[in-house]
């Protein structure tokens, strides 16, 4: 048996908060659990006489007793006090802030664990949310598990020349923040960086009358502090200039798997034109351009398409172009035969909008290869595509957040 300390809701305060609804427990009553699942923020989920209760660092299978912090309609949320019996998939966690730090859920998950959990979460979000019954590939994961993140965002809330003043990243279940000095799962450089950052933030060098954000990208030619520098990144044999503080993906390791995926999946008999949508900096459609005739990408960020225009020139590839506009009306200016074209969607975590999926389904590409930082969302236009006459062909996650609940996912679509 385990004991817990250091919780969560119970450990701030000692009496019920005013919204504190009285049933169906008492505050701090504690109760025996068993967890069955885990929820989409990472949560272990059990059932005590049918209701439901979430008990953050818990794991299916596990028998813990917990203390209940809040009631709501329809659950209760609890801490973990015990654990009674032991899930064989537990492992020790490598951070010594794990709980307290809201940045990692699962450092006590065994990953070949985590990776089976991962396809099953898309194989039930499928089933739930799109009523889509169908096989989901075993979950690709990475080749490190920690040191592997490559873009970290410290955070402080006052002036942090005052020592007291926390500089990390949003408490888990809270809106403060922990105070954070190395972080596991960021890249050795950056914690490197960190040290000094953090010296300097003290030292009281650069004034601020209030909190702030810090950045540090690890990238070609070393870790870049400021948000609006040009990063640059070697994927294969190809190279990316990025805005440092805009989006490029953070894990270096999986990321060509997941690219050359992508692109074989757009890859198929008789087809000869790539549409890159959502393309940002061009990196689905550079990497892939010599696949296809031609290729086309589509962003709504201008300075994304000046920079995949620069690392089209960089590469030399020269079958591709690149168009500043709204993905809802992409197909005005796409002249590619739709039988003939297979299309990337990389959408934000919000997903697409419905107007685009329409169109997307009365363009009727032969392919359709959508890219998901959102499993919830992309199941949703899952749905759409269907019902707009398209199949599933293939799901296959991928682990870019090693240690995390965050999940990419890969669905592939071809024209019914």
């Amino acid at each position: 048996m385990t004991n817990f300390f250091g919780g969560l809701g119970w450990i701030l305060m000692t009496n019920p908060p005013k919204n504190f609804i009285a049933e169906p427990f008492e505050y701090h009553e504690e109760i025996e659990l068993k967890i069955d699942d885990l929820n989409h923020l990472g949560s272990g989920v059990g059932r005590f006489d049918g209701w439901v209760v979430f008990v953050p660092f818990t794991l299916p299978g596990e028998l813990v007793r917990v203390k209940i912090w809040r009631n709501k309609k329809n659950y209760s949320d609890a801490d973990l006090v015990e654990i009674i019996e032991s899930s064989p998939d537990r492992v020790e966690p490598r951070c010594k802030l794990f709980k307290e730090c809201g940045g990692c859920q699962y450092q006590h998950f065994d990953y070949e664990a985590q990776l089976d959990w991962i396809s099953k979460r898309i194989s039930e979000l499928l089933s739930r949310l799109a009523g889509i019954e169908v096989d989901v590939n075993p979950c690709i994961g990475s080749p490190k598990t920690y040191s592997y993140r490559s873009k970290i965002t410290p955070h402080f809330r006052k002036p942090p020349d005052n020592p007291k003043v926390p500089i990390g990243f949003q408490r888990a279940s809270s809106r403060s923040i922990v105070d954070v000095d190395h972080c596991p799962i960021a890249s050795e450089a950056i914690n490197q960086m960190l040290t000094s950052e953090r010296k300097k933030l003290r030292s009281g060098e650069k004034k601020y009358k209030r909190g702030g954000t810090l950045l540090l990208r690890d990238c070609d030619g070393g870790v870049l502090t400021d948000m609006r520098m040009i990063g640059e990144e070697t994927i294969g044999d190809c190279k990316f200039r990025f805005v440092a503080g805009e989006f490029f993906q953070n894990n270096p390791y999986v990321l060509p798997s997941l690219i050359q995926y992508t692109l074989e999946q757009a890859e198929g008999e008789g087809i000869l034109y790539l549409a890159d949508v959502y393309c940002g900096v061009g990196v689905f459609g550079i990497c892939g351009a010599t696949r296809f005739k031609a290729a086309r990408g589509i962003e709504v960020n201008e300075r994304a398409i000046q920079l995949a225009h620069e690392n089209a020139k960089i590469n030399e590839v020269d079958n591709i172009d690149f168009c500043a506009g709204v993905a809802e009306n992409i197909f005005d200016q796409l002249d590619f035969a739709p039988e003939k074209t297979s299309m990337i969607i990389d959408p934000p975590r919000k997903g697409c909008d419905e107007a685009f999926i329409q169109q997307a389904c009365k363009f009727g590409a032969k392919k359709i290869v959508y890219v998901s930082c959102g499993p919830d969302t992309q199941a949703r236009d899952a749905r759409l595509l269907i019902d707009g006459g398209y199949a599933v062909e293939s799901v296959q996650p991928f682990d870019l957040f090693p240690q995390t609940r965050h999940i990419e996912n890969v669905i592939t679509f071809v024209r019914s």
